[in-house]
């Protein structure tokens, strides 16, 4: 029975917007049918977990069942997913919108809906227009680290280019993020109650540790390396700085740490440098 009801198609859908999120887009037709969005998803997928799970991953299977309810292709329910995102960049994948963007939010609608873009921690700007977000709540926070934005653009090409479309370079950006925000000690050694300021990209981006001081602003964990609008461009850019550096670099930065955090980013660091280092198929398929 339920499986039944799961193949029959909505008597009225409601087009998805470019960019849109498929959660947003199941909470539309709740609203519309006047249901909570889980039972809307499970009247598709009876399996179905939450509305958070479906954004991150849908099987072809359930690609094809949902695109079978509301008439409409598999690629497009897919492109409302985080299906595709590679596995390494999931960390800067937000649970709730991070930013928007002024000029493409839609009024027209209630409720308003919510786009893939709104949630990823690697973009400064939006996809569909090139300018910059702001904050969700509206205000326009200056950042503190305008002089870093050709860098911080780049730092946004790569993370984007390794999630959506698994295109790196000699090493994962999103592994380089993790990397700049783990915690270091800088010298003279400070006192004990400083010392949760001071992370790795602070070696390379010099003006992060007194903003950083002066907001009173703690930097995410390397577990959720999300950055509020205003202080990313510091961390993307920190990632385009190291990518055109080189692994050279990434060994110059251990000597910033101690302890046990040293261990960590040595073996993290040389795990990276070396399949950096390894033949990739079409360079072996020349040596043959």
């Amino acid at each position: 029975m339920m499986q039944e009801a799961a193949r029959r198609q909505l008597p009225v859908r409601l087009l998805p917007f470019t960019d849109e999120l498929l959660s947003s887009w199941i909470n539309r037709h709740a609203d519309f049918y006047a249901v909570p969005p889980l039972v809307m998803l499970r009247h598709c997928l009876p399996e179905a977990h939450s509305l958070r799970a479906a954004d991150l991953h849908l099987s072809d299977d359930q690609e094809i069942r949902l695109a079978k309810v509301f008439a409409i292709e598999p690629a497009v329910v897919r492109r409302m997913t985080f299906t595709n995102v590679a596995q390494s960049s999931r960390r800067l994948i937000a649970v709730r919108p991070q930013q928007s963007c002024p000029n493409c939010s839609v009024r027209r609608t209630e409720p308003e809906p919510t786009f893939r873009s709104h949630l990823v921690g690697w973009r400064l700007t939006c996809p569909a227009c090139g300018d910059l977000f702001r904050d969700t709540d509206g205000r326009e926070l200056p950042s503190p680290f305008r002089q870093y934005r050709d860098a911080a653009i780049r730092g946004e090409q790569l993370l984007d280019d390794e999630a959506e479309r698994g295109i790196a370079t000699w090493t994962s950006p999103s592994e380089i993020a993790r990397l700049l925000l783990m915690r270091r000690i800088p010298r003279p050694i400070p006192r004990e109650s400083d010392l949760w300021r001071f992370r790795v990209l602070g070696a390379i981006i010099p003006d992060l540790d007194g903003i950083v001081a002066a907001e009173q602003e703690n930097l995410p964990t390397p577990a959720s390396p999300i950055l509020r609008l205003h202080m990313r461009p510091a961390l993307l850019a920190g990632i385009a700085i190291v990518e055109r550096a080189g692994p050279e670099m990434l060994r110059m930065l251990r000597r910033h740490m101690m302890g046990d955090n040293r261990v960590q980013f040595t073996d993290t660091t040389e795990r990276m440098i070396a399949q950096a280092q390894r033949p990739r198929p079409s360079q072996q398929l020349q040596l043959i």
